[in-house]
């Protein structure tokens, strides 16, 4: 009998217990066997050797953080069909081929081209007072064709805004929408304001509006406007949309209760292009007798125009090639072939994600699972599985032997943008899991720098989706021979 403990599997014997205590310890024994054997996933003495290698590789090497420092360092943000992009691109190929990857390819995808131009100004105006702030505009917006200037109307929401709709036109809409406090998960909390943010301006602009301004999608009160994609519908006039901090949010608010007529002045010069080409990054290990069945992680490789896109999404996309590069260095020799992909695009349409599984079905690509890190750089917590009720059941499974690795939640839920257009009844869906109490802190804004990033937190997120590959790569394996 065996139990799992952080540094390996250790024998439990009945040396030295009790005469009197022996027939309660036999039936301990007797009882966990049954629970073991009831059990999908039965643990042995080699699991616990082959996890212990990948998270020491993970742990002792700093390569996953030394990628990181590159990308964000020397590449910086890469939005999508950017030239930035494009070396990014390129610096992935070249990462995968040093692995060295068994495979390495490059596939097309067509993605839209924004520029926000020259930087943005912003000012609110209260009677003589003129204050800027900062401002940034949301993706796909159109400019303001020189100054706008114009009295803000401010709501909290769209039904807000329907009850004063005959106060709207010619004016710029401010909606101010906090995150609810009272929300544990941020990301259910960024869901629920997330609306304003994509259709804001053009539930404004059906009543007249000339602009619209949104608070910021975040918990945080910092001087950082949050950027992020919005669009526009294709019945209504497409108007001006920005971002305003939190801490801007609240200084507008207490101006528009003085009483006082209040402007806000905008100018922003963002532009869209016609589409062009990119590509999705694609490495792997091929599998040493399942060649053909695929296990998929990754995350993706644009980021927004600001910052540096280090939680968002650079900790994914190193995470995933990480989990390769520690397979290489372990020995590990999967059965299936495991495949890194890095996708072009997620932030503006997932483009990458949607053309990587019409690519698959076109090919009769098999794929057993896909894992995605989209959640930032943060402390493990375990994975989200979006599946067959037999599936989740198993992921569930892991959880006794993951524990020692501090993570305790394995349950039905979200898997992620990049991955869910492979979605198919069968493929079962991971995401990674985290501490993302702070990740809205940083989502989409100046402050997403890699010097937010902690090293150990970041290695063990790798370390976690090369033990789960392992995990379903043995379950291939243990299936296959009952066969």
């Amino acid at each position: 009998f065996f139990f799992q403990a952080e540094d390996g599997i250790r024998d439990i014997g009945v040396t030295g217990v009790q005469t009197c205590a022996l027939p309660i310890f036999i039936l301990f024994l007797f009882v966990s066997f049954i629970l073991i054997n009831k059990s999908e996933a039965q643990f042995t003495k080699q699991d616990s050797i082959v996890v212990k290698a990948l998270y020491s590789e993970a742990l002792s090497t700093a390569q996953a953080y030394n990628d990181l420092y590159f990308l964000c360092k020397k590449i910086g943000h890469r939005i999508a069909g950017s030239e930035a992009a494009d070396k990014a691109i390129l610096w992935g190929d070249s990462v995968m081929k040093s692995i060295p990857a068994d495979n390495v390819f490059l596939m097309p995808v067509k993605v839209p081209k924004w520029k926000r131009g020259k930087k943005e100004y912003a000012a609110i105006h209260v009677g003589k007072k003129k204050t800027e702030i900062p401002l940034r505009a949301l993706g796909g917006s159109v400019g303001t064709n020189g100054t706008l200037k114009a009295e803000v109307i401010e709501v909290k929401d769209f039904d807000d805004l329907k009850a004063k709709a005959d106060q709207v036109k010619g004016k710029i809409v401010f909606i101010n929408k906090a995150f609810d406090p009272a929300i544990i998960n941020t990301g259910s909390a960024y869901g629920n304001t997330s609306p304003i943010r994509t259709n804001g301006a053009s539930e404004v602009a059906k009543y007249g509006a000339v602009g619209c301004i949104i608070r910021s999608l975040t918990s945080a009160d910092d001087k950082f406007p949050h950027t992020g994609a919005m669009r526009y519908k294709d019945d209504v006039a497409k108007i001006p949309a920005a971002a305003l901090s939190s801490l801007d949010a609240h200084f507008l608010h207490d101006a528009l209760q003085s009483n006082k007529k209040v402007l806000f002045e905008m100018r922003m010069e963002c532009e869209r292009f016609d589409s062009v080409m990119q590509s999705n990054v694609i490495g792997e290990i091929k599998g040493s007798i399942y060649p053909e069945k695929i296990i998929v992680v990754g995350g993706h490789l644009d980021s927004w125009d600001v910052g540096e896109g280090a939680h968002d999404d650079g900790t994914g996309i190193v995470q995933s090639m990480e989990v390769l590069r520690i397979m290489k260095a372990t020995g590990y020799k999967p059965a299936c072939t495991v495949r890194a992909v890095l996708y072009i695009n997620e932030e503006f349409g997932n483009d990458g994600g949607e053309t990587y599984a019409k690519i698959a079905k076109e090919n009769g690509w098999e794929h057993v699972a896909a894992i995605e890190s989209d959640g930032g750089g943060f402390t493990p917590k375990g994975f989200s599985c979006d599946a067959q009720d037999g599936q989740v059941e198993w992921a569930k499974s892991l959880m006794p032997f993951f524990e020692p690795y501090n993570l305790y939640s394995f349950k039905r839920g979200w898997s992620g943008v990049d991955i869910g257009p492979l979605k198919n009844g069968s493929t079962m869906l991971f995401a990674l899991m985290v501490d993302g109490q702070r990740y809205f802190d940083f989502h989409h804004t100046d402050n997403d720098r890699f010097e937010n990033v902690n090293k150990r937190e970041l290695e063990l997120g790798a370390a976690s989706m090369a033990s789960l590959v392992y995990f379903i790569d043995q379950k291939v394996q243990k299936e296959s021979a009952q066969k």
